[in-house]
């Protein structure tokens, strides 16, 4: 697939898009010996890219599906020296990140790619991937809760949420707690704890189990797989839509 120049320049490393656009007008690259002064060039995976003189490497695009433990950052370094998802990952020569975030102290599924056009379209507010979580809450959750969460609810910022799916999947009445499914396409921070915090229920323990079509099938915290080909596409295709 042909992607334009500056793109896979800032893919590889090279410097920013913006950096890159400058180098371009600047005269500094090459596409097949040819100097390219004018934005707008595409290349695909044939053409050999130059800057300065020198081959740029093109990273093989990768993708990941991954089980997020608790007491992890959803970033590829942490100023503070904690452990990052990135850690995981440290046998392969590709740099991935994470698609969106997960919080610190939230489990579940985690995607990681250096993709940037598919991790763009995933994370943009109006392709609406539905994300399904399944929280552990204090209190013992009422139907008109459920019915308030379903409609959206006023959240802290002063905004409304938009609707979810919700459902209570187990009561304990005597340590006071119930787990709640909820089913939301919207990616505010700390979205799901503020919608549940706001019909008066605390998050006590969160995880994501689904992304789009995708689960944890198969794996347990702190593992990972790569996606198929098939999942890829179908992925592309959520963020066509």
């Amino acid at each position: 697939m042909a992607e334009r120049l500056q793109k896979v320049m800032a893919n590889a490393g090279v410097a920013s898009r913006r950096a890159s656009e400058k180098m371009i007008l600047d005269g500094r690259v090459r596409v097949n010996g040819k100097v390219i002064k004018e934005l707008g060039q595409k290349v695909d995976g044939n053409d050999v890219i130059e800057v300065d003189g020198h081959l740029i490497e093109r990273e093989e695009k990768v993708y990941y599906l991954f089980y997020k433990p608790r007491g992890v950052i959803s970033a590829a370094k942490d100023d503070k020296g904690r452990k990052v998802v990135t850690d995981y990952f440290t046998d392969y020569s590709e740099r991935v990140y994470p698609v969106g975030r997960l919080d610190y102290d939230t489990s579940g599924l985690l995607l990681l790619t250096n993709d940037g056009e598919l991790a763009n379209r995933l994370m943009h507010p109006r392709y609406k991937v539905n994300k399904t979580y399944v929280a552990k809450v204090k209190g013992i959750v009422q139907n008109d809760e459920l019915k308030q969460l379903r409609v959206g609810v006023r959240l802290k910022d002063g905004k409304k949420s938009a609707r979810a799916k919700a459902k209570i999947l187990s009561l304990d009445k005597k340590s006071d707690t119930s787990i709640v499914s909820l089913t939301i396409h919207e990616g505010r921070n700390h979205q799901v704890k503020n919608m549940l915090q706001a019909v008066g229920h605390p998050v006590k323990k969160l995880k994501r189990e689904t992304y789009g079509f995708l689960t944890l099938a198969g794996l347990t915290s702190g593992q990972y797989r790569e996606l198929t080909r098939e999942e890829v596409k179908a992925l592309y295709e959520l963020g066509n839509k």
